[in-house]
């Protein structure tokens, strides 16, 4: 089942990336990538990915607006979105926080460090 679908790894850290489009293609995912919210945009729309694994702090767009930008346009809306919150230790530092996570309109969230087979859990339920 999981062979023909499309998920979109968006991070600005590429060992993140790879680590988890690695881990995607070992479950027969396909995988495309993206760096920052632009680029993102540019492969959703070539490629209309099944799922999204969204980093939120990203260069140039980050992750909330993509997100939102994508939940509120009807072509978009029903891919699922799960995001990647460093929330944690960074929490004090930054104007992300655990309430914007869950305030936004991703399908769901996960926390970094990620814990990779949560994640594939987590995509294999959207998915399935």
């Amino acid at each position: 089942m999981s062979a023909n679908k499309l998920v979109l790894v968006v991070d600005d850290d590429p060992d993140l990336v790879e680590a988890i489009s690695m881990k995607l293609e070992s479950k027969n995912y396909r995988v495309s990538k993206a760096y920052d919210g632009i680029e993102a945009w540019d492969r959703i729309k070539e490629e209309r990915p099944d799922l999204i694994i969204l980093d939120v702090m990203m260069p140039r767009k980050n992750g909330y607006e993509l997100c939102d930008e994508l939940k509120t346009n009807p072509e978009y809306q029903d891919i699922s979105i799960i995001l990647l919150t460093a929330v944690g230790s960074a929490v004090s530092s930054t104007s992300y926080t655990h309430y914007d996570g869950m305030n936004t309109l991703a399908d769901d969230y996960i926390p970094k460090p990620i814990d990779l087979d949560k994640l594939m859990s987590m995509i294999g339920e959207y998915l399935s």
